[in-house]
C-alpha cells in the first residue's frame, strides 16, 4: 500500500534513534517523534485525499498515532527497521479516524497478514501509569479522550452526549493527547 510506504529514509535513522531514545536520551526521542509526525501527516494526508473525506482530522491522527508509539514504544522489537512498527500503528489511526466519519476502507487480502495485529500482553505497570497521567486532566478533557482514543467513539456522538459542537470537542481532544504527551514525559523522567 502506498500510504505505508514511508520506509525509505525512515528505516536508516529511525531505529538507532528510537534504541537512543529508549536508552534515556530526549533529545533523539524528540527529534523522531518530529520526524515521525512529518512522516504521518503525509500519509494521512494521502490517505484523505485518496479516500475523498478532506484533511480535517490529519492533525487529530498524528497526535493519536504519537501518543500511541509514546505509550507502546517497549512493545518494539529492537530490530533494524523502525518505519513498518510505525506505519502499522498510523495505518490503524488512520483507518479509525475514517470510521469515525463513517468512511469504509477494504484491505487487499495480499497484506492481510500485516494488518492483523500481534497480541498484546498488557503490562500492568504501563496501566496504572496511564490511569494515573489520565487523572490529571479536567473530567471533560479525561472523557472526551476515554470516548474517542479509547472506546471509539465518533466526534458527533461524543458533542452530541457532551452538548458540546464537533470542533469543540475536537479543539479539546488535541489539547487533552498534548497534554497527556506533556504529564507522561514528566512521569517517565
Amino acid at each position: 500500500m502506498s500510504e505505508t510506504s514511508a520506509a525509505g529514509p525512515g528505516d536508516d535513522k529511525w531505529a538507532p534513534a528510537m534504541r537512543a531514545a529508549l536508552a534515556g536520551d530526549e533529545a533523539a526521542y524528540r527529534r523522531l517523534l518530529e520526524e515521525i509526525g512529518r512522516s504521518v501527516r503525509a500519509m494521512a494526508r494521502g490517505a484523505f485525499s485518496r479516500a475523498r473525506v478532506g484533511d480535517a482530522d490529519i492533525e487529530d491522527v498524528v497526535q493519536e498515532t504519537l501518543l500511541a508509539i509514546h505509550l507502546k514504544r517497549g512493545t518494539w522489537d529492537g530490530g533494524p527497521r523502525l518505519a513498518p512498527w510505525v506505519n502499522a500503528i498510523a495505518r490503524h489511526k488512520i483507518i479509525d479516524a475514517m470510521r469515525r466519519r463513517g468512511v469504509r476502507r477494504a484491505e487487499p487480502i495480499e497484506d492481510f497478514e500485516a494488518v492483523l495485529a500481534a497480541p498484546e500482553v498488557e503490562d500492568p505497570h504501563t496501566r496504572s501509569d496511564i490511569e494515573r497521567v489520565m487523572k490529571q486532566l479536567a473530567p471533560r478533557q479525561r472523557d472526551i479522550v476515554t470516548a474517542i482514543s479509547l472506546e471509539g467513539q465518533s466526534i458527533a456522538a461524543t458533542a452530541a452526549r457532551l452538548s458540546m459542537s464537533e470542533v469543540a470537542v475536537r479543539v479539546a481532544l488535541h489539547r487533552a493527547l498534548k497534554a497527556l504527551a506533556v504529564a507522561w514525559r514528566s512521569a517517565t523522567q
